[in-house]
């Protein structure tokens, strides 16, 4: 049923005459009686008898103007509540992050967006760059923050480059590392980031490490690390000043800093969303203020 059939039989029964009605709702009676006769067929019912005084609802009438009323005023609650938050921004963020970037640069972010926005919900998933960027090509989400090069053709801006670092507790440099029978410690990661390392490996004529230790998390690399137990390769966003390690920065065979560049992706459809908008440009701002 239409919005204008429900406000038919509401003014038809507030006014009891078709001529009036008609008047009230601007159509000729004709027209009306054409209209109230298919809501009629539509619902199998009569609503109204009529009389010299006019037109009376019937019982079944009656249900459906108190059906046609709660309806109309619903309707008129939630389009006073849209206007009212025509200005403010609300509605949900869909975001899937690399789980270093979800660990080390989505918490600001993020702590200043919900102060900003408090009216939007987030939904926020993690994991590997390629797993994220799986998401975003589903459309699953409307934003994306990855690690790495990726082939995005969509919106997308670059946040940041986080150098590589080799990390140990007493080792100062790389020549050591072939006197060292200590493991490495590998934190799990994507095989693009695995990559990176066994090349730079390779171009420094490194021993390759007698044992290694997998473990899931960076935290629990640094920590093995810091406790003599090994050494690993760490991003520098995941190093704080309070991390007692010796630090060498990865480099290539031009002497030039070998890094995981940050991008944040979106798809340009989404941004027309408010709460999208929103996100993208504050961390816009985040870059260039």
């Amino acid at each position: 049923m239409k919005f204008t059939d429900l406000e038919l039989i509401v003014v038809l029964s507030e006014e009891g005459t078709m001529s009036k009605a008609s008047e009230r709702l601007f159509v000729s009676q004709p027209a009306l009686s054409q209209r109230l006769h298919a809501i009629e067929s539509e619902w199998n019912a009569k609503l109204f008898v009529r009389s010299r005084r006019g037109v009376m609802l019937t019982a079944e009438g009656e249900r459906i103007k108190e059906f046609a009323c709660s309806t109309l005023e619903k309707m008129a609650e939630t389009r006073a509540e849209l206007l009212a938050h025509a200005s403010e921004i609300y509605g949900t963020l869909k975001l899937a992050v690399s789980s270093v970037n979800g660990q080390y640069w989505l918490p600001n972010v993020l702590k200043t967006f919900v102060d900003e926005y408090p009216h939007v919900r987030i939904s926020l998933t993690t994991g590997w760059s390629s797993g994220v960027l799986e998401q975003i090509y589903r459309g699953e989400c409307q934003a994306a923050i990855v690690r790495g090069t990726p082939n995005w053709s969509g919106g997308k801006l670059h946040l940041f480059s986080d150098p590589l670092q080799f990390v140990d507790s007493k080792i100062t440099r790389l020549e050591e590392l072939n006197l060292d029978d200590r493991p490495y410690v590998q934190f799990r990661s994507d095989s693009s980031y695995d990559q990176v390392i066994q090349n730079w490996w390779h171009s420094q004529n490194l021993r390759p490490p007698s044992r290694t230790i997998m473990v899931d998390q960076i935290e629990t690399c640094k920590q093995m690390v810091t406790h003599g137990i090994g050494y690993a390769v760490l991003p520098s966003i995941s190093l704080t000043e309070q991390d007692r390690v010796q630090r060498i920065p990865l480099k290539d065979h031009q002497g030039k800093a070998i890094v995981r560049d940050n991008w944040l992706l979106y798809d340009q459809k989404a941004k027309r969303l408010k709460q999208v908008h929103a996100f993208i440009e504050l961390v816009k701002r985040g870059l260039f203020s």
